[in-house]
């Protein structure tokens, strides 16, 4: 395969065209299952950030048939752009999490993968890609410059589907200690998938154990530091908050239908209760998207703010969903189970206290407050 394919003509399969879109939104989200259980096929109600007309990739989502990871994979080789708006990417993303976040989960770093590239002028890459960005461990990643391209060495943690994926782009420290972005074949020699190491209850379908990289060919992407830096990466992480957002709307979607069947009023306090955490995340999302078109927004504060009121929300939702339910849905719903088991895993992307004073850092180098 090649590492940077050449850019091609194709359109977009999501393009919209002039004949109408024939999906009428069920009036519940349905999950359909074999006699084990397991996810069959997704329909989904849209999940709305700004409002408005769904974009075209969101209404390729609402429309696809994506029956797990093997699925949005499959689907993500055949994509030739990114969505053509931000808002669109996060609804979409948001509305496939809420039925499963594992699809989500497969999706968001390939489209991460497109947008990066064509930020950096590079054409489209062959295959399904990931991003392996997670820094750590007693052997850390290195480049140095080999043969027209670089030359990678070293064990990249955290590297979700690297069994599965064509491609990665990947971070790794130079010589001088700075980092840089390089775009590596998964398929070539000198890649290793460490396996086995991957043991998670939630995400389970998403392997994330580390990559042994000896001499691996990849060539760099963007100038040295270009990839942290860019306005772009604090865009990415607030993508990951719409995929969190999602999941936590469909577990508040549960909640709602048990409300709706049942009522009473510890359960009506706690849908109502998820209803202000899901509406304080969603115009956390509107207002980013707002600021970000508006070229008004301090990228990595933004993205902080962002993260953590949709990570705080998250993690009531899921506690104030148990409480509501009791014990029977994580029990006897395999697909609830799974959606709860795979938001409290993801979301511990957001490192908690850590990026708390991250963001109480960055808000203090400024002698005025900025309320």
């Amino acid at each position: 395969m090649q590492v940077l394919a050449k850019p091609g003509a194709a359109s977009a399969p999501y393009a919209r065209t002039a004949t109408p879109s024939t999906h009428t939104p069920p009036s519940r989200v349905r999950v359909d299952r074999d006699d084990d259980g397991c996810w069959l096929r997704m329909s989904a109600l849209r999940v709305e950030i700004l409002g408005g007309e769904a974009g075209a990739f969101t209404e390729a989502v609402l429309e696809r048939d994506l029956r797990g990871v093997d699925d949005a994979l499959a689907w993500a080789r055949e994509l030739t752009e990114p969505p053509a708006s931000r808002a669109d990417l996060w609804e979409a993303l948001a509305t496939v999490a809420a039925v499963d976040l594992g699809v989500a989960r497969a999706l968001e770093p390939h489209l991460d993968a497109m947008e990066i590239l064509a930020s950096a002028g590079k054409p489209r890459p062959d295959g399904a890609w990931g991003v392996f960005a997670a820094e750590g461990g007693d052997d850390p990643l290195r480049a140095s410059e080999s043969g027209g391209g670089w030359s990678l060495t070293g064990t990249k943690p955290w590297c979700s589907l690297a069994d599965r994926l064509d491609g990665a782009l990947v971070t790794a420290a130079l010589a001088d200690g700075s980092r840089g972005l390089f775009a590596v074949d998964l398929t070539a020699p000198g890649v290793t998938v460490v396996a086995g190491m991957w043991v998670a209850r939630g995400l389970s379908e998403i392997p994330s154990g580390p990559v042994h990289f000896d001499e691996a060919f990849a060539r760099m992407v963007g100038q040295t530091g270009w990839y942290l830096s860019r306005p772009g990466f604090a865009w990415g992480g607030i993508g990951v908050a719409a995929c969190w957002f999602g999941g936590a709307v469909g577990i508040g979607r549960t909640v709602h239908a048990a409300a709706s069947a049942k009522p009473n009023p510890h359960l009506l306090a706690h849908l109502g209760a998820i209803d202000e955490l899901l509406q304080s995340s969603r115009r956390a999302l509107a207002e980013a998207l707002t600021l970000i078109d508006a070229g008004t927004a301090e990228p990595r504060v933004l993205a902080k703010r962002v993260r953590a009121t949709v990570a705080r929300a998250c993690e009531e939702i899921v506690s104030r969903a148990g409480h509501a339910l009791g014990p029977a849905p994580l029990a006897l719903d395999a697909a609830h189970a799974k959606r709860v088991a795979d938001l409290q895993l993801y979301v511990r992307q957001h490192h908690a206290e850590r990026d708390q004073e991250s963001l109480g850092e960055a808000l203090a180098r400024s002698t005025v407050a900025p309320w």
